[in-house]
């Protein structure tokens, strides 16, 4: 495997990784940044759109109190 393909895997989140979701989110809800996700743009998108499939599907709450 070449690197980009093993960055791609690890940096990959699926809605359905909750933990993992979590683990880029702050205590708000709100999702990191790139600095501080240390992801891709491509990776960044993607987490972004894990996220939101994750709340509209009760799974991640949009707000945390």
């Amino acid at each position: 495997m070449s690197e980009e393909t093993i960055t791609q895997t690890v940096n990959h989140v699926d809605y359905k990784d909750i933990n993992r979701i979590k683990n880029h989110l702050n205590p708000h809800s709100r999702m990191h940044s790139r600095k501080r996700t240390h992801m891709s743009a491509k990776a960044q998108r993607q987490f972004a759109q894990a996220t939101k499939r994750a709340r509209f599907m009760a799974l991640v709450p949009y707000v945390s109190h």
